[in-house]
């Protein structure tokens, strides 16, 4: 496999730039003033129970963030872009809502696994409807959530009742999204190109 792009000056500023725009200084300027807040609020032992706390999770979420992200690589790779545009690409009409929907229902993980999913999604040509179908179709209809959750605790019966209700949701937000993507004439593959500032 070639590297040379890694010597490429420009391919590590873009880089940069990308992960460090104004979204990731705009969340550590609040995550700080947060923490201030937190201090002079709660006391040092708390704040340093909350930093211990932090730091735990971090260790724990990195593992399972690179993970993710490896998979989302391989799917990247091994996906043909041009059958993902002929799924849920913006001519896909409800039929890639719907396909979108079933992937959604069926994405297993949490937000690690389903957000890089998307991410290749996106890049991939899929549109927005699709893309707003996929993701409210894996919060509301997941079925490890269902098996886990619903179902123990609260039966058979309201879990699936809650599923067959819920079947409509990620379809009108679908639609709704489209209707709103055109008439603004948003532009969701720019605007994932450009920085996602």
């Amino acid at each position: 496999m070639d590297y040379s792009f890694l010597k490429d000056a420009e391919w590590r500023s873009t880089i940069l730039k990308t992960a460090f725009g104004k979204g990731f200084w705009g969340f550590l300027a609040f995550a700080v003033a947060m923490a201030a807040l937190c201090y002079v609020i709660s006391g040092q032992a708390k704040f340093t129970n909350a930093l211990i706390a932090d730091w735990d999770l971090i260790r724990k979420m990195v593992v399972r963030i690179l993970v993710a992200l490896s998979i989302a690589a391989l799917i990247w790779v091994m996906m043909p872009r041009d059958k993902i545009s002929a799924l849920v690409g913006s001519n896909s009409g409800l039929r890639g809502i719907l396909i979108a929907l079933v992937a959604g229902a069926f994405t297993p993980g949490g937000p690690s696994s389903a957000y890089a999913l998307l991410a290749v999604l996106t890049t991939g040509g899929a549109d927005i409807g699709a893309l707003i179908a996929y993701i409210t179709s894996w919060s509301i209809l997941g079925m490890q959530r269902i098996l886990i959750w619903d179902v123990p605790f609260m039966g058979y019966e309201f879990a699936s009742f809650r599923f067959l209700v819920s079947i409509p949701l990620p379809i009108i937000a679908g639609l709704i999204a489209r209707v709103l993507c055109r008439k603004f004439n948003w532009d969701l593959k720019k605007h994932a190109e450009s920085g996602k500032s």
